[in-house]
């Protein structure tokens, strides 16, 4: 199984790794200099197929396009981006009570089943969707906008990601892993390390990494 993500260390600087979550091991990796891309996702599984890897299923975020460059494969989206995803959106409506009632409905994608949580999801969605339709007119312009823009955004995120949430339950037989964690623990100890190691350029940071 092929976990892949990107994480960065320092302004315009960062690493896409790609990881086999049985064996432990990071399989292929590239520096990047401003944001992942498209490309690079290719790049790297363009690599390990022209090494023969096998690639039962496929571990990544909601890039727009890369579930299009894993196509061939199973493809499960990191819960817990998604979890970030609504978090990011929310964080400046955390207190209405239905941002509270969205959040709480993210968080229970982890201890529920996919019926489960497409019924609350569905549930929610019934009984706030007036909510979410409301308008707001500009005193400027008379042109009129959707008031809850960051509700509509994790709505439309949550729809949209949907099919890719729950491949690990709908063959839970092959062992995906739901979560990039195998890779963001990972992450977070390289972070820890160079966080000891304050003034390395980059080139010395490179060769640490």
């Amino acid at each position: 199984m092929l976990l892949t993500d990107a994480t960065y260390l320092g302004r315009n600087f960062g690493v896409i790794v790609m990881k086999d979550s049985r064996t432990k091991r990071v399989l292929w990796r590239k520096f990047i200099y401003k944001k992942e891309s498209l490309f690079d996702y290719q790049e790297g599984l363009d690599w390990l197929l022209s090494k023969g890897f096998k690639i039962e299923g496929v571990v990544c975020d909601c890039l727009r396009g890369v579930f299009n460059i894993f196509s061939k494969y199973r493809v499960q989206m990191c819960q817990f981006h998604q979890l970030k995803i609504v978090q990011r959106h929310l964080i400046l409506c955390s207190e209405l009570p239905v941002s509270k009632e969205l959040l709480s409905i993210a968080k229970f994608m982890f201890n529920t089943d996919k019926e489960s949580f497409e019924d609350v999801f569905s549930e929610w969605i019934d009984k706030r969707s007036d909510f979410l339709k409301v308008r707001t007119i500009d005193n400027k312009t008379s042109k009129s906008h959707y008031t809850h823009k960051r509700l509509r955004s994790v709505d439309l995120s949550i729809k949209r990601n949907t099919p890719y949430l729950w491949t690990w339950y709908e063959i839970i037989e092959i062992g995906i892993p739901n979560t990039n964690n195998g890779l963001e623990g990972q992450f977070s100890d390289l972070k820890t390390k160079l966080r000891n190691h304050n003034g390395l350029k980059r080139n010395r940071k490179m060769v640490f990494i």
